[in-house]
């Protein structure tokens, strides 16, 4: 708590003079008494300082604890960049339509949740029977059995000591979503979903593999009970609707021919990088990754090589967005896009499918080393 401090008057204490006649000093008094206020009415009022016009927190606001067989969480606009702290919970459904600083979700048990974007790390400990949707940019378990996860996490996750551990691509929309992952410094480009490292790996065992890839994310986390609360948060579990592109990750490629797309940075580099995706995906091609990251000159010429040199002036706008798409024919299908849709757009696109796979690796190693993945 802060403290207040104030400042005394120091006054001269009204002394009786030897050389005044009694008399005199007594009528000196009284006139001194009835001009000069004695006691605390003698004091300046008490400064204010910064910290003593703060808003009080509540740490109940930013917990929700020893719960069971109900429907909580946060609207938009309650936590606004707090930590928060999930425990001791219990066939709960858990909406936090939020931004955070850090969650810890500890010993909870058959709940459902969903966590909007968090700066910092998520962290489940001793946790069973999870279900969850989550954007972050550190996750990590500890002591966890059986969580289906549909994430978005901008560095490399980590398990330990948990099993049953099953990921999927990030796939939510409520309205405030793009909103929240910009107050976070989440890039919805930067989703290393499947690519989990296990901190304590079992011979002969695995603790974690990915979700079946039609995997739905309301067939897990369903959208909140319409007597709730949340009933107004518009949600959508649809994936062309997700905040997050959906990405195939790490699973197996459908084709050996992928094409590099690159866009440097501009005004609306990510609804052009929205509207291939959906040019594409609508062709039946598919989106393998993504990533958004800044390059220097020396970057640019090692990962694009012959066309670097009329590039390199792009890169001091900003940074790139890149993404990697897969299936037969999808260079020649990127080449006529890039024509016809944006003409205009300042663009990087494989040249042909012989060499397109080492334009995908430059690009993708140099992204990851970037990120320290």
């Amino acid at each position: 708590m802060g403290c207040f401090f104030s400042k005394k008057s120091k006054r001269k204490s009204a002394g009786k003079d030897e050389r005044t006649p009694t008399t005199t000093t007594v009528e000196t008094t009284t006139v001194t008494n009835s001009s000069v206020p004695l006691g605390n009415n003698s004091e300046e009022p008490p400064k204010q300082y910064s910290w003593d016009k703060r808003e009080k927190v509540d740490p109940k606001d930013y917990m929700l604890s020893g719960l069971k067989d109900v429907t909580v969480g946060r609207l938009p606009g309650k936590l606004n960049g707090q930590q928060f702290v999930i425990q001791d919970c219990e066939n709960c459904n858990i909406y936090v339509f939020d931004h955070a600083a850090t969650i810890t979700i500890d010993d909870c048990v058959n709940c459902r949740i969903v966590l909007g974007p968090i700066k910092g790390s998520v962290f489940f400990r001793d946790c069973k029977d999870i279900k969850c949707v989550v954007a972050c940019q550190q996750f990590r378990t500890r002591d966890c059995k059986k969580m289906e996860v549909f994430l978005c996490c901008a560095t490399q996750p980590i398990i330990e000591s948990s099993t049953g551990m099953k990921f999927g691509c990030f796939q939510y929309f409520y309205p405030e979503l793009a909103f929240h992952f910009k107050d976070s410094g989440l890039s919805i480009f930067n989703n290393n979903w499947s690519n989990i490292h296990d901190f304590t790996p079992v011979s002969g065992e695995n603790n974690w593999s990915l979700l079946p890839e039609a995997s739905k994310v309301l067939d897990f986390v369903p959208i909140p009970d319409p007597e709730s609360e949340f009933k107004s948060v518009r949600i959508s579990g649809d994936p062309e609707r997700s905040i997050v592109p959906l990405t195939k990750g790490g699973r197996r490629k459908d084709s050996d021919e992928s094409c590099l797309f690159v866009f440097f940075a501009g005004e609306y580099t990510t609804a052009n990088a929205r509207k291939l995706i959906d040019e594409l995906t609508a062709k039946g091609f598919v989106l393998v990754q993504t990533k958004e990251v800044s390059m220097r000159p020396e970057d640019v010429k090692r990962v694009f090589q012959n066309s670097a040199d009329e590039l390199v002036d792009w890169i001091t706008k900003g940074p790139v967005v890149a993404l990697e798409l897969n299936g037969g024919g999808v260079v020649d299908a990127c080449k006529n896009i890039a024509n016809e849709v944006f003409p205009g757009t300042k663009v990087f696109v494989s040249e042909n499918k012989n060499t397109s796979s080492r334009d995908v690796d430059n690009f993708f190693n140099f992204a990851d080393m970037q990120m320290g993945l």
